[in-house]
């Protein structure tokens, strides 16, 4: 009993260790581009890659950021909102009323239609740019807003996601029942699938959210003009085409080092933290009640 006893004490400390190593290594490199605004690039290059400067750091790293291109940044910003907003929209849209129709209803080619669901899950989304590029050509709106949030109504994931979901979590007996007093597939799926699936949508959202706000080769194809890229296509952007970050470009006067591009960073990433802060509570209980069939 007691050795049974201390392998199992050495098992979890062994998960420990691993699980606050895996921890720190994906920890590490925010707290360094949290705290690299805070130098120069002197003090970036020279000192401790995790010493702190100065909170003036940060305003003096966001004034010399908008003095690139004047001032695209604040567009950029703009951009990454609209695009991850809209795409947002209509990719969980797109998703609940697909996962309600396959899950409550008997469609034909249901069986076909989830298969081409997990198939478009395997491709990798790069593979897709090129068709998606040539589609949007077609019609004449490569350049505009809407070549980079149209595509995001494909996402087989959120489909398939939501179909799990509606398949555990709906009572077939109530939808039988509605449906005996004549309620419409329309009036189910707005007063009995939507309250019910609150934990579905915040879980969709996040997903969307995260694909979409770091969404970088998609806009890079689809979007020529500086001003219409969003903030990962514009870092791109500010990193090539500075000299102080791409040296074989020459001498400048612009003020941009790898401070400046790393307070861009920082803006990335804190809507995402921002975002998975509020909707923590419906992501955990989205995913325990999908787990788990009554």
């Amino acid at each position: 009993m007691t050795a049974r006893l201390g392998g199992a004490w050495v098992w979890r400390m062994s998960v420990s260790v691993v699980l606050g190593l895996v921890a720190l290594a994906c920890a590490l490199p925010l707290v360094w581009l949290v705290l690299a605004p805070t130098k120069s690039d002197a003090q970036l290059t020279g000192g401790h890659p995790l010493s702190f400067g100065s909170l003036g750091g940060y305003l003096t790293a966001w004034r010399n950021l908008t003095t690139f291109n004047d001032g695209v940044i604040y567009q950029w910003i703009v951009n990454s909102a609209l695009y991850t907003g809209g795409a947002v929209l209509l990719s969980v849209t797109t998703s609940l009323l697909a996962g309600y129709a396959l899950a409550a209803t008997r469609i034909a080619g249901r069986r076909v239609i989830l298969i081409a669901t997990l198939l478009a899950m395997i491709v990798p989304p790069a593979a897709l740019v090129l068709p998606l590029f040539l589609e949007v050509n077609a019609v004449q709106l490569t350049g505009t807003v809407w070549s980079v949030v149209l595509p995001a109504g494909l996402y087989p994931f959120g489909v398939y996601l939501a179909f799990i979901y509606f398949s555990t979590m709906l009572p077939r007996e109530v939808l039988e029942a509605a449906r005996i007093d004549g309620c419409s597939e329309a009036a189910l799926f707005g007063r009995v699938a939507l309250p019910l699936g609150k934990p579905l949508i915040a879980l969709l959202t996040f997903f969307a959210f995260i694909g979409n706000w770091n969404n970088y080769f998609l806009p890079f194809v689809m979007l020529g003009d500086d001003e219409t890229f969003n903030l990962p296509v514009g870092l791109g952007v500010l990193i090539s085409g500075s000299p102080a970050l791409n040296p074989a470009l020459g001498g400048s006067d612009l003020p941009i080092h790898r401070p400046e591009a790393a307070i861009t960073g920082v803006l990335t990433v804190v809507p995402v933290a921002l975002v998975f802060l509020f909707a923590q509570r419906y992501l955990v209980r989205g995913l325990l009640d999908g787990a788990v069939k009554n």
